[in-house]
């Protein structure tokens, strides 16, 4: 399984000729060029917010399962079985947190989940329902998507082998977030792999026992690798 960091919450993931997108951001909105790229399936986590639901931007006819519609059945797309997870925004940061939806499937044996914009602390239910979860798409740009302490406590009872960072701040993004180095500082510099690659291979057998990757966004020109001035710095 090949997973690809297009932008801001957006990959490409693609296992045994099957492509997917997750939430697709609108260009205009991040300052970030269009995502060219074509898909199967486009999984959202939402589709009102504009930074993670632009699925009319992916090439390739693909079929679009919004999260948030799907939390009661899940739903099986091209053999694929998707289950989602309601969540919120921020219940702290916006005065109508918008509903939300972090979703799951497997490839290849690997359990994937991606945390969409998830700005709540996570329940015992939620907790639960992540759990088993091999990689872990998570956002760590700070409030208003979920605190990093809320994510650290998170991650420590989720226990995922892998740990993929999303929805920060990088250079020419208008969106004020934090740094991926405020999370990364959390974890031993030996559990944190740094990587000049917008991709990352992952088989089941060769899954680490816990490890943070960070990638470089494939839309942007710039490495990704903050600098410290933007820390503190969120929306």
């Amino acid at each position: 399984m090949k997973i690809r960091w297009l932008g801001h919450a957006a990959f490409a993931i693609e296992s045994n000729g099957l492509r997917i997108i997750t939430d697709p951001y609108t260009p205009e909105d991040l300052d970030f060029p269009p995502v060219t790229e074509s898909a199967d399936i486009v999984i959202r986590s939402s589709a009102d917010d504009r930074g993670h639901c632009n699925a009319e931007m992916i090439a390739g006819n693909p079929v679009v399962v919004t999260a948030t519609e799907i939390v009661e059945k899940g739903a099986n797309v091209r053999g694929l079985s998707i289950k989602a997870i309601a969540a919120k925004e921020s219940l702290i940061h916006k005065e109508r947190p918008l509903d939300n939806a972090m979703y799951r499937f497997e490839l290849e044996g690997i359990q994937v989940c991606h945390m969409g914009d998830v700005g709540n602390r996570l329940t015992d239910n939620q907790v639960e329902a992540l759990s088993g979860t091999d990689v872990l798409i998570a956002p760590v740009g700070g409030p208003p998507t979920i605190d990093l302490d809320d994510l650290q406590d998170a991650i420590s009872q989720i226990r995922p082998h892998m740990i993929i960072p999303m929805h920060f701040g990088v250079p020419g993004c208008k969106v004020r977030m934090f740094p991926v180095t405020v999370f990364t500082s959390r974890f031993p510099a030996s559990l944190v792999r740094w990587t000049d690659a917008v991709e990352v291979s992952v088989s089941r057998e060769d899954l680490p026992a816990e490890q943070v990757v960070v990638l470089k966004p494939s839309v942007l020109e710039k490495s990704v690798r903050p600098d410290a001035s933007r820390v503190g710095q969120a929306v």
